[in-house]
């Protein structure tokens, strides 16, 4: 195969979801110190890339990657190609389409390489979502030799939507990177997007609320619920962090969620779900007309919700599909109305 590798660091790729991803040894979601200060926990999940995007363009017959990898993620309940492939989506008629995952091997140890071809030779725009639970220190984009390569297209919406949560909003438990609600909105809406889901992790800390607070974003997604640890620290938490971010975003819109997999332990959501609500309705009193509230024992639907999730928790890619059409059907709204 005549093939060329190019580091996407270099031009004339752009690298979307990730923190400063040029200039960066690795890929990353979010500055080390304040990682470091809001836990060690999201110190180290702040490492794995969910969100990330490469984007170009060329008419090579073929994309391969080259990917470096400090480990492997093993999960018992989700598999090799969420926690660790990358995907790969072709723009067509104003959104991206699924046209391949690159495939880890089973028994990858630092990284793998996979090529993806298509059934004919043309000018595409690229899009490569990276993976939602590994840690990559390396990517080279393989393209045949005397291919073209240049920018991809730039976001519809270039402002991010910002999204907070639990391992859920990583995108614990798609069967591949795409799967992710998050990311199944931003190829459907053509908006970027910064995942700052951190699994097990997410818990309201003053350090992480106040970075969020100093980004640039169109809206903010709020779904904080699951790593609170009772209903009494999501209670003394849940306002607080969104006080925060409103204050320094007074008119940006705020979408509050409360979790998904409601059915697992409805007495006990019912309440967190009231202290969620808490913060919506506080807000509304305080003529807080850029707030909005979505129910999680809505995202899942009626018709066979007790097939959307793989543990009684983590969404499976039916889950993850029933979550974005909820979800995107108020980001749509609000993309079209700010």
């Amino acid at each position: 195969m005549d093939i060329i590798y190019y580091d996407i660091k270099d031009e004339p790729f752009d690298i979307y979801g990730l923190y400063n991803p040029k200039e960066e040894d690795v890929f990353k979601r979010m500055p080390d110190d304040v990682a470091k200060a809001t836990n060690k926990d999201v110190e180290f999940h702040a490492r794995e890339t969910a969100g990330g995007r490469i984007r170009f363009a060329t008419d090579s017959p073929y994309v391969a990657i080259k990917a470096e990898m400090p480990y492997v993620a093993n999960f018992p309940h989700m598999p090799l190609t969420g926690t660790s492939g990358f995907d790969l989506y072709v723009h067509e008629d104003g959104k991206d389409v699924y046209k391949g995952t690159f495939m880890p091997p089973s028994d990858m140890k630092n990284g793998y390489e996979s090529v993806i071809h298509f059934s004919d030779r043309k000018t595409r725009n690229i899009t490569i979502h990276f993976p939602l639970y590994n840690h990559v220190n390396k990517v080279f984009a393989g393209l045949q030799k005397g291919s073209f390569l240049g920018s991809g297209l730039g976001y519809k919406y270039e402002k991010p939507i910002v999204y907070y949560g639990s391992s859920i909003t990583q995108g614990g438990c798609a069967s591949r990177p795409g799967n992710c609600y998050t990311n199944i909105i931003s190829a459907a809406l053509d908006c970027d997007h910064i995942n700052l889901g951190f699994s097990g992790s997410a818990k309201a800390e003053d350090p992480i609320a106040e970075y969020i607070a100093s980004l640039d974003f169109a809206i903010f997604v709020y779904d904080y619920d699951h790593n609170a640890p009772t209903c009494k620290y999501l209670e003394e938490t849940h306002e607080r962090m969104f006080l925060k971010v409103r204050e320094k975003h007074p008119d940006k819109p705020i979408i509050l969620m409360s979790r998904p997999d409601f059915d697992a332990s409805k007495e006990e959501n019912i309440l967190r779900r009231d202290i969620i609500r808490k913060t919506y309705t506080n807000a509304l009193a305080r003529g807080d007309n850029n707030t909005y509230f979505i129910d999680g024992e809505k995202l899942f639907m009626e018709k066979y919700r007790d097939a959307c999730t793989v543990d009684n928790c983590h969404p499976n890619d039916a889950g993850f599909v029933r979550m974005a059409e909820v979800v995107s059907s108020v980001i749509e709204t609000l993309l079209h109305k700010f």
